[in-house]
């Protein structure tokens, strides 16, 4: 039986939905692109010159079965969208963009528009929460490129990734499984999971590492870090009686479902992080991936060190503009140590 939240709605609209990808970057340019090319009604939501771009030239996607330059329907900002009942909203920004795109939408969205948090981090669906009832939970893995206006290279082959959906904060509604039902379509393993969160949790402790990635230039000889951001993580988690899935159970899921592969004359680069850094954003989602469990750390009486230090680092190599690979392995522990009291 279906297991429905307050404030959830448990019927799905009849007719086909049409998802509005705010945030069309790497994520929301691939989870577009897919539904877009089985005849879903989408929209993408993009900022500057890369919204411009899309507008004008379309979306240049490359993927390991196709090269196409598709031509979806492309705004600036949510007040030009449409909103009626069959709009469904995919939130796939950077968490730090999450805040200011929220209250854009809440102006101009009808009050019980379905919000599905396709993002990395654990605290947009909270937030979503504070302006929107019905808000879903979507877990990312999904390897995709996002270097330059217009083009996304997604390099998955098999299942295009990972987006397992469920109600926020648990549950299922019907909505929850078409939507699934809808991303399986396009491509993607897509599971109704009613305790989605706790994948979130687990895909978290993954994405701690992200800062390495784009702020170590000896990224590959720090694993002893790695190890002591995901040890504190799970203090944090453990401390706040949090429920995150397990290691083996997370591997299981991920195992032999999508296959990272090679796409002549497009490399696979680093992580998400380390794009924003080499785009020159000015901005990094490390206050939203290692700052939860700074925060965690903070209200519960666990120390996180190791954690803090890469916030510390990522704010530093803002501050300075910084290109990624900025900083040693050896300055980063010597940070964790300071702030270790040590």
């Amino acid at each position: 039986m279906a297991s429905n939240p307050p404030g959830h709605s448990i019927n799905a609209e009849d007719d086909s939905s049409h998802y509005v990808i705010y945030g069309a970057g790497g994520i929301g340019s691939t989870i577009g692109a897919r539904l877009y090319r089985q005849d879903f009604k989408v929209t993408l939501i993009a900022r500057g010159e890369h919204g411009r771009v899309l507008q004008d030239q379309g979306l240049h996607f490359i993927a390991p079965d196709c090269d196409e330059i598709l031509q979806i329907p492309t705004v600036l900002h949510p007040r030009q969208i449409v909103f009626d009942a069959s709009v469904v909203v995919l939130m796939c920004m950077k968490s730090q963009h999450g805040l200011a795109a929220l209250e854009d939408l809440s102006k101009v969205a009808p009050t019980h528009t379905p919000i599905v948090c396709v993002q990395n981090g654990v605290d947009n669906e909270r937030q979503s929460l504070r302006f929107f009832p019905n808000v879903y939970a979507s877990v990312v893995i999904l390897p995709a490129v996002f270097l330059q206006p217009g083009l996304v290279v997604s390099h998955a082959a098999n299942k295009g990734g990972i987006l397992d959906t469920g109600c926020y904060p648990k549950g299922l509604d019907s909505r929850a499984k078409k939507i699934n039902t809808d991303l399986e379509t396009a491509g993607f393993s897509a599971r109704p999971d009613a305790q989605v969160m706790g994948q979130k949790y687990a895909k978290l402790l993954i994405n701690l590492a992200n800062i390495l990635q784009a702020g170590l230039q000896d990224a590959i000889d720090a694993r002893d870090i790695s190890l002591a951001l995901r040890n504190e993580a799970l203090a944090c988690f453990a401390a706040a009686g949090i429920n995150c899935m397990d290691k083996d159970e997370a591997k299981r899921r991920r195992d032999h479902v999508m296959l990272d592969t090679h796409v002549p004359g497009h490399d696979r680069s680093a992580g998400s992080s380390w794009q924003s850094m080499q785009r020159g954003t000015g901005d990094i989602e490390t206050n939203y991936l290692n700052g939860e469990i700074v925060l965690l750390g903070r209200v519960h009486g666990v120390p996180t060190p190791a954690n803090e230090a890469c916030v510390v680092m990522a704010m530093q190599m803002l501050a300075d503009n910084l290109g990624p690979g900025a900083y040693s392995a050896d300055w980063l522990r010597a940070k964790i140590e300071q702030l270790s009291g040590h």
